[in-house]
């Protein structure tokens, strides 16, 4: 579906309410408080009942549309342009793209995007197997030395650490770390594999290799690929895939948001993964209603708290 398709089939409210009950409700549509069944009211269409419960809703409430004035197709439209963009979409190209250059607000844009970003968290995340590329990286800017002397020193200091896990041919996965120590990597390859992994593949890094050994996997191989000399591939050996991914995430970075916070760093990732994980999706965009109308709300206080 293209963004002209989109406006053309959801120009109204009631079609982009249709879609959402759809979604949030095959089996037709109920009550969120005790999951009886609702009806609609004659008067105002948009509002349903819950005759058990005596509970007024519509189909956005409780979820992450919650308490939001903006129409819906600005919704579908915005969650349409963040899917379909490969490297993410900044707040302020949102705005110009949905309001135009002068008009509306970057706040609203912001949240917006963030809102998206926080029902693309709650995606479910099924445990990897196979071979498994595994790196780490570090994003942010650079510290600028007082001097000549000190311009090798504490050049990671003012930057976060990402570390990312990717099954071949499958799913990725990013997480800001605070460390790349031999227990912390250890624990995000338990979290995330499953006992069926064949191979964990990494570069030179020593901590990798104690990492493996502390996840208390039974036979788990770990293959290197030595970067320092040179070598990027060998054979079958290599952290390419994870490498690409990184490369995507620092494009958007650099080319699309420009800025990105440390405290919003992680949803930032979730956007990325949720996204690559899911390219070759025909229902991309569908899908990403589906976890955005069964995501809990998200204030605009706890986002800035």
């Amino acid at each position: 579906m293209t963004i002209i398709d989109l406006c053309v089939t959801f120009s109204s409210d009631e079609t982009c309410r249709e879609l959402l009950e759809r979604l949030r409700w095959p089996n037709g549509p109920e009550c969120p408080r005790c999951g009886d069944l609702a009806a609609r009211l004659d008067k105002t269409p948009k509002l349903l009942y819950c005759k058990r419960c005596d509970y007024q809703f519509t189909v956005t409430s409780g979820t992450i549309f919650h308490d939001s004035h903006l129409p819906l197709i600005k919704w579908l439209a915005a969650t349409h342009l963040l899917c379909e963009a490969k490297k993410g979409m900044s707040a302020m190209q949102l705005k110009r793209t949905l309001w135009g250059e002068h008009s509306g607000s970057y706040k609203t844009s912001w949240y917006l995007c963030h809102r998206i970003r926080a029902a693309m968290a709650t995606a479910e995340k099924m445990p990897m197997s196979g071979v498994i590329e595994m790196d780490e990286t570090y994003v942010g800017g650079r510290r600028r030395a007082e001097n000549k002397r000190d311009a090798g020193k504490n050049r990671l200091a003012n930057k976060e650490i990402v570390i990312g896990i990717k099954q071949r041919g499958g799913d990725l996965r990013f997480f800001v770390a605070d460390d790349v120590k031999s227990g912390t990597l250890a624990q995000y390859i338990r979290e995330n594999v499953s006992d069926e992994v064949e191979v964990v593949m990494t570069d030179e890094l020593p901590a990798y290799i104690g990492a493996v050994r502390k996840t208390g996997i039974q036979n788990l191989k770990h293959q290197k690929v030595n970067h320092t000399q040179g070598v990027y591939v060998d054979g079958d050996i290599t952290t390419n895939g994870i490498e690409s991914a990184f490369s995507l995430l620092k494009r958007g970075i650099v080319g699309s948001w420009h800025k990105v916070s440390a405290k919003h760093l992680p949803a930032y990732l979730e956007e990325m993964t949720f996204r690559f994980n899911r390219r070759g999706r025909a229902d991309l965009f569908l899908d990403t209603l589906r976890h955005m109308v069964t995501a809990d709300p998200l204030t605009f206080q706890k986002l800035t708290a």
